[in-house]
């Protein structure tokens, strides 16, 4: 029960911690209109709250096992392990953060593919965008995030310091680019996943939904050819055709007959189309 309670209690922290900081991001940019938005998010927020207390506090200790799996059987080459010490920390710490970024994208991309797509629609469910979106994921989708986003990181070499700030800075950006905020971040946003770009990926339009795959930098979108400028689609409605959910809902999604094998037709209007060219 003792790790239990461990992550519970880090999780409290974390919900704190980013419920004051994008609380009071609400209040100076909604204003007077702050209630409003705060009746059309309570349905989904709750639901996204719920899944977040399933998987960090109930599977939390079960995903920690594989991650540490990972961690204990990925060795790196010694002379990797030397060469980051010799360089620049900040050097090091972006180098990390790119190579994050890489693996989440192309993780992230998978999960629009269709045998992925009935665990990681749970996260595109949500039709009022809000901070705590980043943590609306099935379980399933959740595992596959853990199993996948750092073993690059440890099999390149990078010291745990660089890997837990890549980390640290990844989370806290997630929350922020699934803010209701329609920011592009200006000549920022060309190397930043801004709020606005996410936003863009949250699309209603299933076809645009498969664009800005990225977490924090738009690198892998525009060498890839996946990044498109959300300054044409502020604001946009978001969600799926299959619709939103409550908690057992979302926990019930990836079973449904929709997604069967030989479901025929209406599988495939319940899954994004691929962009032209990708």
């Amino acid at each position: 029960m003792e790790i239990f309670a461990h992550h519970a209690q880090a999780t409290l922290t974390m919900l704190v911690m980013t419920g004051t900081a994008f609380g009071l991001l609400a209040l100076l940019v909604k204003r007077r209109t702050i209630g409003a938005a705060l009746a059309r998010v309570h349905g989904e927020f709750t639901t996204n709250l719920g899944l977040l207390l399933f998987n960090a506090v109930l599977f939390g200790p079960l995903f920690a096992l594989p991650e540490g799996a990972i961690r204990d059987r990925l060795v790196a080459l010694p002379e990797l392990g030397s060469f980051w010490s010799g360089l620049n920390e900040l050097v090091v710490l972006l180098c990390a953060i790119l190579v994050y970024d890489f693996v989440v994208y192309w993780r992230h991309r998978a999960e629009h593919h269709r045998w992925l797509w009935p665990i990681h629609a749970t996260h595109h469910a949500d039709t009022t965008l809000h901070w705590l979106s980043v943590h609306r994921k099935h379980p399933l989708s959740k595992l596959l995030s853990v199993l996948v986003d750092i073993w690059l990181l440890f099999l390149l070499g990078f010291p745990e310091w660089a890997i837990a700030g890549a980390a640290f800075l990844r989370s806290w950006w997630g929350f922020f680019i699934h803010a209701d905020v329609p920011w592009t971040l200006g000549i920022f946003g060309k190397v930043l996943i801004s709020p606005a770009a996410h936003r863009l990926h949250h699309i209603r339009d299933e076809a645009l939904m498969g664009s800005n795959y990225g977490n924090t930098v738009t690198l892998w979108d525009k060498l890839f050819g996946t990044y498109i400028d959300p300054t044409p689609y502020l604001d946009c409605e978001t969600g799926i055709a299959e619709g939103t959910r409550g908690f057992l809902g979302e926990l019930a999604r990836p079973f449904e007959r929709r997604y069967r094998p030989g479901a025929g037709s209406e599988a495939t209007a319940a899954r994004p189309a691929p962009r032209a060219g990708t």
